[in-house]
């Protein structure tokens, strides 16, 4: 029976059996036991690594240059292409002989090797766990397009390499998250090649055939190098997640942490839901999400969480001023309403990825690309930064936004690398940032928002402003904990701003154009008094 069930039962039974405790008491006694099952909620939350932390996306191809390119020429036969570090990602031609485009098989040299020896770099950022793009052996550079998904692409790496990759991240306190191209593989993978030239191969029902099909089979999105799995098989089921020595469970078994499934919305609820039962049968705590670019309301329990594309949009679109923030906060609002909220807290939080521009690309005035990155930190949520984030790196579409980390850039320093840090100092004192509920402010022209735990300490308030003008308002902040006059503290330095007393639960604010306040109470003691002194 839920606590709370059990709490009105025993209140029941009192009342009928005029049982000792008075009504005072028994109130008191329900309140105690409602904020012990409440701490008890955000100490879970806390102990599970997939909530509030901090996630470094890296291309392993492109983040860290090998030690010796020219010794691994050979691992990138013609028509594929060994770039020079210094060169920049760009758009190629369609080769139609081999169904893709050039920059698809443009290459950098990345491997596991180079990956181990910048795990330093990435934990100095604060980041709780390092997300790779697809290893496993693939034609293309980008690897959605699976050979054999069991093994990993030689100029990757091996197997071994893997196991020892996610011993030394987890010997930083990190967690390792791999990218899982499960919903098709490539033209080249032998068991597509069999079935495509013989009806009568086993691998047949492996895919979808048939004359109503570009190219005869079923491709993701018309591209005719990409063929789909058909989940409706039972030996695709088996090799990609059922099996004991299916994908999803042998890679855990290495020793990472979970797995991003890519397209997941195209693999459907019923196969994501064996998928995830399969990953927490093999290791509990493990992580499935999904890249869902749906909304995310009826994804939960099928995934532990999803890569939030709505939200994205939303916060980038709120700080280039084309949503309004009543507006905007409306969305967002629902958004969380209607979703499950644990689910939503291990969902990712990102801004830009290897699909997208980046972010400094699509938000090129520094004002309101902090705006957005402060929204990504302080909603509820896992942050999930794409490599180069903190040096703001460039880049348009794909293939832009893949281009090899710019680590000349890393050495000089820049702010962003400080306020990035900044970011996650601010997460990583702030409980409410990573584990709380969420509470929207009543305001008029300012996005605000309170994040908060059981503690009236914990409490955070954050205001946006993403116009171009200075907005002073009274709003109301609906926490029944903070006390009237109440100082509040700019968590965030902001100048040419007033303090903040709160007075019968309204605050009176200045916030910047394109800008914010990041309030917190200041629940301590003055002259010998706590405000605080009876309500925690």
């Amino acid at each position: 029976m839920p606590l709370r069930d059990r709490i009105f039962a025993l209140l029941l039974f009192f009342a009928i059996n005029g049982i000792g405790n008075s009504r005072a008491q028994i109130q008191m006694d329900f309140s105690n036991a409602t904020d012990r099952a409440a701490a008890g909620k955000y100490t879970a939350r806390a102990q599970d690594w997939r909530v509030g932390g901090v996630v470094y996306q890296v291309l392993v191809d492109r983040f860290a240059p090998p030690a010796d390119a020219e010794a691994k020429r050979s691992l990138y036969p013609a028509p594929k292409v060994l770039r020079r570090w210094e060169e920049p990602a760009a758009r190629g031609k369609y080769l139609e002989a081999e169904k893709l485009w050039s920059h698809e098989i443009d290459f950098w040299g990345g491997d596991l090797v180079s990956l181990r020896g910048k795990l330093g770099y990435v934990k100095s950022l604060g980041v709780t766990t390092l997300f790779l793009n697809p290893i496993h052996n693939a034609y293309t550079n980008h690897k959605y397009d699976g050979l054999e998904l069991n093994e990993l692409s030689p100029e990757i790496g091996k197997r071994a390499d893997l196991a020892l990759l996610a011993r030394e991240v987890h010997a930083l306190g990190m967690k390792l998250v791999l990218d899982g191209g499960f919903n098709h593989m490539g033209r080249n993978a032998p068991r597509f090649k069999e079935a495509e030239t013989n009806p009568r191969s086993p691998y047949r029902d492996w895919f979808v055939f048939g004359p109503g099909h570009q190219g005869g089979a079923r491709t993701w999105r018309q591209a005719q190098n990409l063929p789909e799995l058909n989940f409706e098989s039972a030996a695709v089921r088996n090799y990609i997640y059922a099996a004991p020595d299916s994908v999803v469970r042998n890679y855990l078994r290495d020793g990472i942490d979970g797995w991003r499934i890519d397209v997941a919305m195209d693999i459907g609820f019923r196969f994501l839901s064996e998928m995830t039962a399969a990953a927490h049968e093999t290791k509990p705590g493990s992580l499935l999400l999904g890249e869902i670019a749906n909304y995310p309301k009826e994804w939960f329990p099928a995934l532990d969480g999803t890569l939030l594309f709505p939200l994205r949009e939303l916060i980038v679109r709120i700080a280039d001023g084309s949503i309004e923030p009543p507006t905007g906060a409306a969305m967002i609002a629902r958004m969380y309403a209607d979703a499950d909220f644990d689910a939503m807290l291990r969902s990712w939080v990102y801004l830009d990825n290897h699909d997208t521009p980046r972010l400094a690309t699509r938000l090129p005035n520094v004002q309101a690309r902090q705006l957005a990155q402060m929204l990504q930190f302080t909603l509820p949520g896992t942050v999930n930064l794409y490599y180069g984030n903190e040096i703001d790196m460039v880049g348009g579409d794909d293939p832009e936004s893949r281009g090899p980390m710019r680590w000349d850039l890393v050495e000089k320093a820049p702010a962003s690398m400080a306020w990035l840090r900044d970011l996650v100092r601010l997460r990583e004192n702030h409980r409410a940032l990573r584990v709380g509920d969420l509470r929207w402010v009543t305001a008029q022209r300012l996005l605000g928002y309170e994040r908060f735990t059981d503690r009236a300490a914990d409490t955070v308030i954050v205001l946006i402003n993403p116009t171009n003008q200075p907005i002073n308002e009274t709003i109301m902040i609906a926490n029944s904990k903070l006390m009237s006059e109440t100082q509040m503290r700019d968590l965030v330095p902001v100048t040419g701003v007033k303090s903040v007393v709160m007075r019968a639960g309204l605050l009176t604010v200045d916030v910047p154009a394109q800008g914010f306040r990041v309030l917190s109470p200041d629940t301590g003691t003055r002259a010998g008094n706590s405000l605080y002194k009876y309500v925690q």
